[in-house]
């Protein structure tokens, strides 16, 4: 993330949702990073002196310092390009669909079901989590 965010703000000063908005572009949608990642690490740029705002409009916009750009210059251009790289995009989103989809029925079942359909519901993904993980351990 700190990689990214220098190397961004190399080409201009950004609001940190425009920084979200830039990498998930920048990499083709293989990383759109949270603002639980990226404001922190924003913040840790700022006590370090590597980057600094200013209030614009109700948002902050950073900039690189001196110090920033001296060391976004020595890391990667476009860290960002790594995230899609080797990706087996029909692969993701049959995981992706296969996830969504078992959150549907769990969303059905908690929404509509009685008080004992729940805990079955409950009981019946811990036991996938378990078994997903056992798939890990190369275990049956």
């Amino acid at each position: 993330m700190r990689a990214s965010i220098l190397a961004l703000l190399k080409d201009r000063p950004m609001h940190g949702y425009e920084m979200i908005r830039e990498i998930g572009e920048r990499s083709d949608g293989a990383w759109k990073p949270s603002p639980g990642s990226v404001y922190p690490t924003l913040q840790m740029l700022e006590d370090e002196g590597l980057i600094v705002s200013e209030s614009e409009g109700g948002k902050k916009l950073f900039t690189l310092t001196d110090t920033g750009r001296a060391e976004a210059d020595q890391g990667p251009e476009a860290p960002w390009e790594e995230a899609g790289r080797g990706v087996d995009w029909d692969a993701v989103n049959e995981i992706r669909q296969a996830g969504f989809g078992l959150m549907e029925a769990f969303g059905q079942v908690w929404k509509t079901g009685s008080a004992e359909q729940r805990q079955k519901a409950v009981t019946v993904i811990n036991e996938a989590r378990k078994k997903l993980y056992l798939i890990l351990a190369d275990e049956h």
